[in-house]
């Protein structure tokens, strides 16, 4: 039994690498070959009036893993607006764990962080829906938002589109200019600073969104024809600009069909679908939808284009859309069994004596 550290995540993991495993997983899904289960939390009241506590999990199988992904966190939605806050124990602090087990005998086989994890598959999945939907000829991107997602965004988009510049926005100007500083250097890529979203996007070929933001960071008559759009969050995006988009793919179907009650609800914070304890008062603490939530229940996902019974972009001039929710479980088994493998190749990783993780009681 591995443990394997975000240092270690970060040493053995590139972006490339990130992409192609997660795509040749999602085409398993077509064959049987992978398999996952939709992302299902739970919210609790918590220790705080004005927060509530979050239990996260998805589980996901391909290559001969599978992968539980545990989350748990302390969320806050400040009253006056502004942006989600999140830790687990004390601001600064997480806690999301990913287990890996075999499939073959039943073996766990690493436990590990997410964090490093985390960003390389959501940005990871920005590449694939790039890659699938994005006009080849590709030269321009724009980012808004300058925080981690950010980071593993430019990575992923670059690595399958050759970007020649980047205009980056962020609501804090030194944020947007280490950014900026740091991708140029890494990438040598011409990444500049711009002070508000409009100038970001205008004449921009992909446009990619890596905010924490609780409302829509930029408005839909700024769309231009021919551009490709990818967000972190869907809270990100209006109906409106939704309804700009001439092509919509959706990453894979993550909420279970199940109806809203009192005690299941969809779109909580970003949550597709989570059962919610606490009385009628302490739901309060919850957010409320800004707006009305995105319908994607009946767009085409993207084992639907690459089987070839949907179609992607077709035109140049279209607006494509890549919603990155989906298949979560399949990315985390895919990542996270290529990351133990080469952490156990290479002697990465603190090994854990097995014994500590099984037991001879029927169970």
């Amino acid at each position: 039994m591995l443990l394997i550290d975000n240092k270690v995540v970060e040493q053995v993991l590139s972006m490339r690498e990130c992409i192609d495993a997660q795509e040749n997983a999602f085409a398993q899904l077509l064959t049987g070959g992978a398999i996952g289960r939709p992302r299902i939390d739970m919210y609790v009241p918590c220790d705080r009036d004005d927060g509530y506590y979050r239990w996260g999990s998805v589980e996901g199988t391909s290559g001969g893993i599978l992968a539980v992904r545990l989350k748990s966190d302390i969320l806050v939605w400040p009253k006056g607006g502004g942006s989600e806050q999140k830790y687990c124990m004390e601001p600064g602090q997480y806690c999301g764990l990913v287990f890996l087990f075999s499939t073959g005998n039943g073996e766990p086989l690493a436990l590990m962080n997410d964090g490093h994890l985390q960003h390389m598959r959501v940005g990871g999945a920005a590449g694939i829906g790039t890659n699938l939907l994005a006009r080849k000829d590709s030269k321009e991107l724009c980012i808004i938002g300058s925080g981690g997602m950010a980071h593993t965004f430019f990575d992923a988009i670059t690595a399958v589109r050759e970007i020649k510049k980047v205009r980056v926005y962020s609501r804090t100007r030194a944020n947007a200019e280490r950014f900026a500083t740091a991708m140029a250097e890494k990438s040598g890529i011409e990444v500049l600073t711009v002070d508000n979203p409009r100038e970001a996007m205008k004449g921009a070929d992909i446009v990619a969104t890596c905010t924490d933001s609780t409302s829509p960071v930029f408005e839909a008559q700024w769309l231009e024809p021919g551009q490709h759009v990818v967000v972190v969050a869907p809270r990100e995006l209006s109906p409106e600009i939704v309804a700009r988009f001439d092509v919509k793919i959706q990453q894979g179907r993550e909420v279970l069909p199940m109806a809203e009650t009192e005690r299941f609800r969809k779109g909580i914070s970003g949550s597709p679908g989570a059962f919610v304890a606490g009385t009628l008062e302490e739901q309060q603490r919850l957010p409320k939808a800004k707006h009305a939530r995105i319908q994607t229940e009946d767009w085409p996902i993207y084992t639907d284009v690459i089987a070839g019974t949907a179609p992607g972009r077709t035109s140049d001039d279209q607006i494509t859309f890549y919603y990155t929710v989906g298949n979560w479980g399949v990315q985390f088994s895919s990542v996270g069994g290529l990351v133990y493998r080469k952490a156990k190749a290479a002697g990465l990783g603190m090994e854990l004596p097995l014994e500590w993780f099984m037991q001879d009681i029927r169970n």
